[in-house]
């Protein structure tokens, strides 16, 4: 298992989310207050941010604890970001691939993290291989559950899947083959965040300006935070949080739920009641 957080909103030095709050992602790696499996993320950790005008995010990644790394201390203290995408690692084997098993995985405008474990790996997802094309297999960052649930969902984004139905897709793609998977999927651009609830704590935050953090637990107290429900799918912008339930695999061929199925931090939908 793994901590994850994603922030969009006005600019700010990374240190201030991920090491400053009393509960940050820094201390989630030694102390996490909700996590249900596992309890120390040492395994590595990482974090991508955007820089103005450029689309194309950096990446800081490491194999150790984050707490042992004074070079990253010390970044996150100068380097600022409107938006980022940082997780500490808790690996499912631990050792193997270094830094490179450690989120966020990365491509074009896209970071990606993997909250969770693919039971039975990697037999229980030898049918998905097929899905992909040879060039997607052997460009696997990682030899790792996690960097093949990223080229899953790599895939459907490059064939024009939004983020929302490319999470919500792969979700219900690798839990038809390995029910038992905890798949919390997050995943941003820089100008929103798509994310999935599927066997572990999610929660978002919405500030009283344009900001929103979207994390495995709270780095705070602040009451403001809200639990998003387990089966969820979630789509976030600067200034807005929508929620939508997710099938099922046996309830796969069920009609989709309107995209405003729920909405937190706007105005609710005309259809449904906001959650």
């Amino acid at each position: 298992m793994c901590r994850h957080v994603a922030y969009l909103g006005p600019a700010l030095p990374l240190g201030r989310l991920l090491v400053e709050p009393p509960h940050a992602l820094y201390r989630q790696s030694w102390a996490p207050r909700r996590q249900r499996h596992g309890t120390v993320n040492a395994d590595g950790f990482g974090v991508g941010w955007y820089a103005e005008g450029d689309p194309v995010p950096a990446r800081y990644r490491r194999a150790g604890p984050i707490w042992a790394d004074r070079s990253f201390a010390d970044l996150a203290r100068v380097v600022g970001s409107t938006a980022l995408l940082a997780a500490v690692r808790d690996a499912t084997l631990s050792g193997a691939d270094a830094e490179a098993a450690a989120a966020p995985f990365a491509d074009g405008p896209w970071l990606f993290s993997h909250n969770g474990a693919v039971a039975g790996w990697p037999d229980s997802l030898a049918p998905l291989v097929p899905t992909l094309s040879p060039v997607d297999v052997l460009q696997l960052e990682a030899r790792n559950d996690s960097a093949f649930v990223w080229a899953l969902v790599l895939a459907r984004l490059r064939s024009g899947d939004d983020p929302g139905r490319a999470l919500a897709g792969t979700v219900t793609e690798v839990a038809a083959a390995s029910p038992a998977s905890r798949l919390n999927l997050l995943l941003t651009d820089g100008a929103t965040i798509a994310a999935t609830a599927w066997g572990d704590t999610l929660w978002y935050r919405s500030g009283t300006g344009p900001d929103t953090v979207v994390a495995s637990e709270p780095h705070d107290d602040d009451p403001r935070w809200v639990e998003v429900p387990d089966r969820t799918l979630l789509l976030a912008s600067r200034t807005d949080v929508l929620l939508s339930p997710l099938k099922e695999p046996s309830d796969a061929s069920a009609p989709s739920p309107a995209p405003d199925a729920a909405r937190a931090g706007g105005t609710p939908s005309p259809k449904e009641p906001r959650t």
